[in-house]
């Protein structure tokens, strides 16, 4: 008897579950995060270069700072993606409310007015002034 193993990694079904407000609130501030670490690494190469340490130091250094620099921004990305969907879906649906509301006001003026127009006397053709 061999276990099925789900082909997809656990954390996917999470994330997948998430809400959009939740993805946004966790990825901005972490990409901030890798985003201002990266750059304190990329201090810390420059100051290694300045006083003299072998060149694979400090260009290791770089390139982890370059790294992480990236993921920050890609990471800042996400978020702000996920935010701009966010201020979307808000606006859909507030101009579709206005909209259901427009067609219900106009709907319910329509009915009024054919209301009162046949609750008006109407001149007998038959008869003549």
């Amino acid at each position: 008897m061999i276990p099925t193993i789900d082909p997809k990694p656990p954390g996917q079904k999470l994330i997948k579950k998430m809400s959009t407000r939740t993805k946004w609130m966790l990825l901005a501030p972490v990409g901030l995060l890798l985003f201002s670490f990266g750059l304190c690494v990329l201090s810390e190469a420059a100051h290694q270069r300045r006083i003299g340490e072998p060149t694979q130091v400090w260009v290791l250094l770089g390139i982890y700072s370059l790294a992480l620099i990236n993921a920050g921004i890609v990471l800042f990305g996400e978020a702000l993606r996920f935010r701009i969907l966010l201020d979307v879906r808000r606006e859909t649906r507030r101009s579709l409310r206005q909209a259901v509301r427009n067609i219900k006001t106009k709907s319910v003026r329509k009915t009024l007015s054919q209301h009162l127009k046949s609750d008006k006397k109407t001149k007998s053709p038959t008869k003549t002034d």
